[in-house]
């Protein structure tokens, strides 16, 4: 097939009647539409990480739940996610602070003759009893910690060596790169940051060659109603330079990344906050970051994981914030610092559910088709109902989608658009990538197409003449039982068969089914997908 032929595939999208008790539903309008597949060129290239995830601070609230984090299950887990960033941070982070104890997990030197870290993590892996008594202690204490957010009053807590230890251990042992949440609201009494604490723990840190990247401070524009302290943009810019200034005297920092200021989402008095920090302190930071929910958890619907205008209200922000920070420091790298379904800890019974999957891959197509950089996942493991995994530290649908994304998708992205009516367009939606070159299952060349249906229909895409000698590995991810009242199911289905863990070592085979060349595709309704291209033969994809 000539590169000159498929530079701009048209695909075209046949929606079927869905026969449902026995008459005919349309499932959005009964028409032929287009959708436009240009693979000439990538418009951008997002971060190998650009899938990240978050541990909640709140976990070291009490400290004996970061033993949690040996757990061998969650272990398995996180590994099957790299590469990816880890951060450690939340609301918490600036109510905790570092208290040495000279109580360490392990007391390895660094020496020639110390244990080495795979033997290590062996070595550390949680005894089964023992991980089931926290489990069942931890359901209790993301109450307390849920009580806690919900009346604005947060306890301080102090953390030792040994929870450091923990954390870097798991980090390490999962081949993620953590990110260290750094609490702000320690403050001077001419309100800057006192950095004595700071300095206690990178000192430690640095003396245990515990390599991390650093943020300070959570959401400062609700310091006010949280602690009772206000602190501007521009004191808050300085205070990261100061942070800087002390990293770059470490041998072991002086070239780590800074983040911030991990700002909640645009409204008028935080874009002046974003300003003035960026004014301030731009200099400072690897990566401008921010925080971003869809919807408030305490009342939100499943009609809102659902609707299109919801999820095109990411764009909004997502554009308002690259405006302020090209405006202040142009070419500075956006994160989504922080980022999930809903805030306030998550909606009951939607955001660990099949439902909240349509926000999740469609903030991920989006959020990498706007520039963003990195986007992460609010939370892997921490007290809310928007975590990864379950009590049981069982992988929940959100989990399994990400874990597809990260398996299928590259960081190239090209440009998929859909050529039909608004309401089909919103109801569909579509995102195009390189396919992840890491896999060596798949030729060069070939191509991710992952895609949403927001309807209750069956969608049929037909791919053009061109295409119709590629081979397409399709995996579709659906409730485990059909239909709208289904979609708040915690397990999820990929090609027919529930997916869950082998044992607390083993993932399941990810396997698509293979259509043969010229075989349609078909979306089902509420369904999430990625379809493998294998033949695309993309030049820019090689």
């Amino acid at each position: 097939m000539c590169l000159a032929a498929i530079s701009s595939l048209v695909a075209f999208v046949v929606f079927s009647a869905l026969c449902v008790g026995g008459y005919k539903v349309k499932s959005i309008d009964d028409e032929a539409i287009r959708v436009n597949l240009d693979l000439s060129h990538v418009s951008r290239v997002v971060n190998e990480r650009f899938l990240s995830v978050a541990i909640d601070a709140s976990l070291i609230a009490e400290e004996k739940f970061m033993n949690l984090l040996n757990s061998p299950k969650l272990r398995t887990l996180a590994k099957a996610l790299i590469p990816a960033f880890l951060r450690f941070g939340g609301t918490k982070q600036d109510f905790i602070k570092f208290k040495p104890q000279g109580k360490y997990l392990h007391a390895r030197d660094n020496s020639n003759n110390s244990l080495p870290y795979k033997d290590l993590c062996e070595k550390l892996e949680l005894p089964p009893l023992l991980e089931n008594k926290l489990k069942q202690e931890w359901v209790l204490q993301s109450k307390i910690l849920l009580q806690e957010e919900a009346r604005g009053k947060f306890q301080k807590a102090k953390f030792s060596e040994y929870a450091i230890d923990l954390l870097y251990t798991f980090a390490n042992c999962s081949g993620l790169d953590l990110i260290f949440g750094l609490n702000a609201l320690l403050r001077t009494s001419e309100n800057t940051w006192d950095s004595t604490n700071a300095e206690l723990l990178l000192k430690y840190c640095g003396s245990r060659q515990y390599v991390m990247s650093w943020e300070l401070g959570n959401e400062p524009n609700s310091y006010e109603k949280k602690a009772g302290i206000r602190v501007d943009g521009y004191q808050l810019g300085k205070d990261f330079v100061h942070l800087q200034q002390i990293l770059q005297k470490s041998s072991l920092y002086n070239s780590t990344g800074l983040y911030g200021p991990d700002v909640s989402q645009p409204r008028e008095h935080r874009k002046d906050l974003l300003t003035g920090f960026l004014e301030a302190g731009a200099e400072a930071i690897t990566a401008c970051t921010w925080h971003h929910y869809y919807v408030n958890g305490r009342d939100t619907t499943l009609e809102d994981f659902l609707d299109p205008v919801v999820l095109d209200s990411l764009a909004t922000k997502i554009n308002e914030v690259f405006k302020t920070v090209e405006s202040v420091s142009p070419g500075k790298k956006v994160w989504l610092g922080e980022t999930s379904s809903a805030y306030g800890g998550g909606a009951v019974g939607l955001s660990d559910t099949f439902a909240a999957g349509f926000m999740w891959l469609d903030k991920l197509g989006l959020g990498a088709k706007l520039g963003l950089d990195v986007i992460i996942r609010q939370v892997l493991i921490g007290s809310g109902t928007y975590h990864l995994v379950d009590d049981n530290l069982d992988p929940l649908p959100d989990y399994w989608l990400s874990l597809l994304y990260k398996k299928l998708v590259g960081p190239e992205v090209l440009n998929a658009k859909v050529l039909a009516n608004v309401r089909t367009k919103k109801q569909i939606r579509v995102y195009l990538h390189c396919t992840n070159r890491k896999s060596t299952h798949y030729k060069q060349g070939a191509v991710t197409l992952f895609a949403l249906n927001l309807n209750k229909g069956q969608v049929t895409v037909t791919l053009p003449t061109q295409m119709a000698n590629s081979t397409i590995e399709a995996f579709v991810l659906q409730a485990p039982e059909p239909g709208k009242k289904n979609l708040d199911s915690r397990s999820v289905k990929l090609n027919g068969e529930v997916l869950k863990m082998a044992d607390d070592h083993t993932l399941p085979a990810i396997k698509g089914f293979v259509l043969p060349p010229g075989e349609p595709i078909r979306l089902p309704g509420f369904s999430l997908a990625f379809y493998v291209i294998t033949e695309a033969q993309a030049s820019v994809c090689r």
